[in-house]
């Protein structure tokens, strides 16, 4: 896969409007968004119909979590929308139910591990016995042996992930920034260049893209770093 193939948009903005005018202004640049809760709730889902129609890749971040039914039903109508990407946390019952629901269909299921907003802290305040990275590696297994498409970790943890999941999953990270950049909330970050050479397949870049004074800019020298690690 080219840079290309591998960048996603994140479209963390709060209307369709401004949405529009992030996806004019990068063009042919981007090939790949994602819409996540914000914009979802805002008539997000048309929206993402009408750019999986325009030829657009479509991660759709719902981080689905429910009884095994609900879980099934709502994936079936996802996949006929032409999303490429759509999240679930990655519980292995939920995990099981999405990847029946999905059979035979071009949908990639992501199992979501820990976010990249959450450190050792915030792991043990909601319950959890694990620190982040054991958590991380232990839903990887998961994942794998439901048969997902791939998993949603921190760049942190990409290279160990791939050593679990094998090279065929997808590995998709958030919380990546260009050096310099501020970090925001994302407590587990990493730079475009690293993350690939971690191991990720595919980078999620929102605010500095989205937020930037030139977005078109802020995109292409993104692009250009993943270029020169992919090149390395």
């Amino acid at each position: 896969m080219s840079a290309r193939d591998r960048l996603i948009v994140g479209l963390d903005v709060p209307t369709i409007a401004e949405a529009e005018r992030v996806v004019r202004t990068l063009g042919d640049t981007a090939l790949f968004y994602k819409i996540g809760y914000q914009l979802v709730f805002a008539g997000g889902l048309e929206f993402a119909r009408d750019l999986a129609r325009d030829g657009k890749k479509v991660f759709l971040d719902m981080k689905l979590l429910d009884i095994d039914n609900t879980v099934a039903k709502g994936v079936e109508n996802i996949v006929k929308m032409g999303m490429s990407m759509l999240t679930l946390h990655a519980y292995p019952k939920a995990m099981a139910a999405a990847v029946a629901a999905a059979k035979g269909s071009d949908l990639c299921l992501l199992g979501v591990t820990v976010l990249t907003s959450m450190d050792a802290k915030d792991v043990i305040d909601a319950g959890y016995e694990y620190d982040p990275h054991t958590l991380v590696l232990r839903r990887a297994e998961q994942a794998r042996v439901a048969g997902m498409g791939g998993v949603v970790c921190s760049a942190e943890e990409a290279r160990a992930v791939r050593k679990i999941v094998g090279p065929d999953m997808a590995i998709v990270t958030p919380g990546i920034r260009p050096a310099g950049a501020e970090p925001g909330d994302q407590k587990r970050v990493m730079t475009p260049a690293d993350a690939l050479k971690a191991g990720s397949s595919h980078l999620v870049v929102a605010r500095p893209i989205v937020k930037a004074a030139d977005p078109l800019a802020a995109a292409k020298a993104i692009l250009a770093e993943m270029d020169g690690a992919l090149a390395a």
